[in-house]
This record gives C-alpha cells, sequence and structure tokens, in this order.
C-alpha cells in the first residue's frame, strides 16, 4: 500500500506553467491563494483546502488538488515531502 502523504511538507515548488498561470489571477485570486499556501505549509490537509487525492481512473492519476476561493484549484503531486505545484486555476481550467 502507497505510504499516506505528509501532513506538513517539507517545501514546495513552483512549475514554470504554475508560475505563469498564477500571473494571471485576479488581485483578489493572488490573495486567497497566497493565504492557501500558507495554511497548505502548516497543515496540507486542512479541511478547509479540501485537499483530495485525484481520481485513479483520471489523466490525472497520481495528482493532488486543494481549493481555495470560490471556485479556484491548485493541482500538484508529491515529490518525497516537497509539494510540486503543476497548476492554478478555475476548476473547468485545472480539470478541463
Amino acid at each position: 500500500m502507497a505510504e499516506a502523504p505528509p501532513r506538513r511538507p517539507g517545501g514546495i515548488k513552483r512549475t514554470s506553467k504554475f508560475d505563469r498561470r498564477a500571473k494571471k489571477l485576479l488581485p483578489e485570486q493572488k490573495i486567497a491563494l497566497a493565504r492557501a499556501l500558507r495554511l497548505f505549509m502548516v497543515n496540507a490537509h486542512d479541511p478547509l483546502l479540501g485537499t483530495h487525492k485525484l481520481s485513479s481512473s483520471s489523466p490525472m492519476k497520481g495528482r493532488w488538488a486543494f481549493g481555495f476561493g470560490f471556485d479556484s484549484r491548485v493541482v500538484f503531486e508529491w515529490s518525497g515531502d516537497i509539494a510540486v505545484l503543476l497548476n492554478v486555476g478555475t476548476h473547468a481550467e485545472v480539470y478541463g
């Protein structure tokens, strides 16, 4: 059985795609993202984030996501205890 992901990440690595997408967020979304990332660093599985593993039947198998704001998501994967941030945007943008 796979090891459970860490409660508290050892760090965060941002991909260039994540950074490009984050720059396009509205100012209030950027604030909400910053708050969510601070919370994520304390407890990656805080109920306010709704962190969940993505479906094993989807093309994103093995990846995780958490929400912030009304309809915004961060998609990431674990590399050891490092959270690699892959994408950010609305539900439709990151899953569609």
